[in-house]
């Protein structure tokens, strides 16, 4: 419980040391190329000094390259093609890679309204597959879930809104992105009813500090911050409906040097629901740090 309250104590801490600064006369505008890029998820290496319950990595990478598929810069309506993969190394003999997590999806976004050059409202939706390659038993003659070999297949569609803006608070350009995503039965494999949540809320949080000095490159954000939390809604592995086992949360703090050009360092706070594949029974607590690639540019 202590430790707990110091990661939020330095969350909050760097939350106000980064966003305290005064605020800007002008900012990079956006547009909906922008926002569903901020949306997809980051691409990024840890490095191999974990602190919490997960087992020993060398490095877990995210490799989430984007396709755009849109008619023109303009449109109100693009998709983005995304063949995502991560990868955990163990820091075991032969350092073996166990089932990689694959993650192809398409999502479609949508201009709404755009009421200024930082202010718009879109609409998303996202359809994807996730599995892990394998084609082995799910359990184990024991009864515990095969690690190794076991098959593990879902496919889920996604629905929610994007919303931006510009925080006088934090002095930063922000983002607001609330979701549904669902698993329907007859899309899951067998072996999970009942034991994998197929009903999520989505909510994230993101900020971005440019930076203030004008002889900066300010296509740039220096700072951002991600918060981020999911909430499973139906009924799994006969738990409450207020259990914090339900409760996914992770915190990401991104920080972009000058000497670096596309990337960047990063440390995150993760806790719930392990979301490697056939991992999904664990619950891990984790802090770890490693680098990212630019999440905005202009």
């Amino acid at each position: 419980m202590k430790a707990k309250a110091h990661i939020l104590f330095l969350f909050l801490w760097c939350t106000q040391f980064v966003f305290s600064q005064e605020g800007v006369d002008s900012l990079p505008q956006l547009d909906l190329y922008r926002i569903a890029f901020i949306n997809q998820s980051d691409s990024y290496i840890t490095f191999p000094t974990d602190v919490g319950n997960i087992e020993p990595l060398l490095f877990e990478a995210n490799l989430n390259p984007s396709f755009v598929i849109r008619k023109r810069k303009d449109s109100k309506l693009m998709a983005i093609l995304t063949p995502q993969i991560i990868i955990r190394m163990y820091n075991e003999y032969s350092y073996p890679i166990k089932t990689p997590s694959y993650i192809p999806q398409i999502s479609a976004f949508y201009l709404v309204n755009n009421k200024s050059a930082l202010e718009y409202s879109v609409l998303f939706g996202r359809l994807a597959h996730h599995s892990n390659g394998q084609d082995g038993a799910f359990y184990n003659d024991d009864g515990t879930i095969n690690l190794e070999s076991g098959n593990f297949s879902t496919n889920f569609i996604e629905l929610g809104f994007i919303q931006t803006g510009y925080s006088k608070s934090l002095k930063a350009i922000k983002t607001l992105r609330s979701s549904i995503e669902v698993h329907p039965k007859y899309w899951m494999q067998d072996e999970l009813q009942g034991i994998y949540s197929g009903l999520r809320w989505h909510n994230a949080f993101t900020s971005f500090k440019f930076p203030l000095n004008g002889s900066e490159n300010k296509k740039k954000a220096k700072y951002s911050l991600k918060a981020e939390t999911t909430f499973m809604l139906d009924n799994y592995n006969d738990l409450k409906m207020f259990d914090l086992d339900r409760i996914n949360a992770k915190f990401t703090f991104y920080y972009h040097p000058v000497f670096l050009e596309d990337i960047g360092f990063f440390v995150q706070f993760y806790h719930g629901m392990d979301y490697y594949n056939i991992y999904f029974n664990h619950q891990i607590s984790i802090i770890r740090f490693g680098i990212m690639t630019e999440i905005l540019r202009f």
